[in-house]
């Protein structure tokens, strides 16, 4: 076998959290345990039935769709994508120029960071985060500077403490709201001029990652970076198909934003990709396109799920609260747990109990202490994984009391 070591932006970052889970996942499946998966955010409802039969119809009866797509997106996509962003937030774009159809967002952003960054400059990034938000900015081989997440703070990054050095420097700021992991929503938008501001000031590309956009419960609305004055001077928005319409292993997304600053990253994915499936980009407009009571439908689950779930972590000495949005809980470890850290108890609880979460740890130094729970299986196993976290943490309580 020959001896070759891996590139030095890879090596530099650990195997990816999931990958880590599956594999404990795995163990606990060979051992005929009863898994209940809550770790990734992996929708388990169906994708819509409209939006399969467009695909299958497409597939069938339209053999040129096999054939390679357009790398930029077809403009009948972007069209559709225009006109949604239009009946959703108000914003006008121009499909031509404005919007860059995805393989997924996640796909999106990492090749963002690849084709503006240098091993000179460094990324604003908040801590937790959604992990490619900052593994995508280590694999550029740039640095990462770590906006806090914190609860005193609403779990909001604070930019006043962002030294004046640091700023000069970034050139990249990423901002997730409504967030993954922490589940928190902006309520006062004068956050989203703060950032604009910002980034004005400072020559930075501020990066919304807006995937949960549609995700929200109650009257909560989440607005698009580009509903506040002055964003298309500095902003780009990414958009998911994944968790909106169901349709996560799709692979289908798009990014939104003025021309020049979307132009990097075009050119960079013409060398590397090309593009999206044209059968799957129609079934995305059937999605944008067609009844969005869907949406709702969902996550008036995801709130139901959501509001028995923490009810449930609250009675059994977790602390946590109530949500308006995303599919995620973000819960405190008790105080018997906290010490042993997030990774730790994790890895218990799925090997004693099979229960599956993802520990905060892996969303970054600030995400230590917590946990967090994606609400991803059929509504009866949460009484279930209740009860067998409950069982697990007076467990850990009684052997700490004697």
């Amino acid at each position: 076998m020959i001896n070759i070591e891996p590139s030095k932006n890879l090596s530099k970052i650990p195997p990816y959290l999931f990958t880590k889970i599956n594999q404990i996942k795995r163990e606990a499946y060979d051992k005929n345990l009863d898994v209940i998966d809550l770790s990734m955010g992996n929708p388990d409802l169906p994708t819509p039935g409209h939006i399969v039969d467009r695909l299958c119809d497409t597939v069938k009866h339209h053999s040129n769709t096999h054939r390679y797509p357009q790398a930029k997106g077809m403009p009948k996509f972007r069209k559709a994508i225009t006109e949604w962003m239009a009946r959703r937030f108000g914003v006008e774009l121009d499909p031509e120029n404005e919007v860059l159809s995805l393989i997924g967002s996640k796909e999106g952003i990492a090749h963002l960071c690849m084709s503006y960054l240098n091993s000179s400059d460094c990324a604003l990034v908040c801590d937790p985060a959604y992990p490619v938000h900052f593994n995508a900015v280590a694999l550029s081989g740039a640095k990462v500077y770590s906006m806090p997440l914190l609860e005193r703070n609403n779990f909001l990054p604070d930019f006043t403490k962002i030294p004046k050095k640091t700023a000069l420097k970034a050139k990249i700021m990423l901002l997730n709201y409504p967030n993954n992991p922490t589940a928190t929503v902006v309520e006062d938008n004068d956050f989203w001029k703060e950032a604009i501001k910002f980034c004005k000031k400072y020559d930075i590309l501020l990066v919304s990652d807006n995937a949960y956009s549609e995700l929200t419960f109650g009257d909560y609305y989440a607005p698009s970076v580009f509903e506040f004055q002055g964003a298309k001077d500095v902003a780009l928005e990414f958009h998911s198909f994944s968790k909106t319409f169901n349709m996560a292993g799709w692979r289908l997304g798009w990014v939104c934003g003025a021309k020049k600053l979307l132009y990097p990253l075009e050119k960079f994915k013409s060398f590397l990709d090309y593009g999206a499936p044209t059968f799957m980009q129609l079934a995305g407009i059937a999605a944008l396109n067609g009844q969005q009571d869907c949406i709702r439908e969902l996550s008036s689950i995801y709130e139901r799920r959501m509001k028995k779930m923490v009810n449930g972590l609250q009675k059994i000495g977790w602390r946590t609260s109530e949500t308006k949005g995303t599919m995620y809980i973000w819960a405190e470890l008790p105080n018997c747990l906290k010490k042993e850290g997030s990774l730790s108890v994790a890895e218990r609880l799925v090997k004693e109990t099979g229960v599956v979460i993802s520990p905060g740890a892996g969303f970054g130094k600030h995400g230590e202490g917590y946990v967090r729970m994606s609400l991803v299986t059929h509504d009866k196993r949460f009484h279930d994984a209740l009860l067998r976290i409950g069982k697990f943490t007076k467990s850990e309580l009684n052997k700490q009391r004697v």
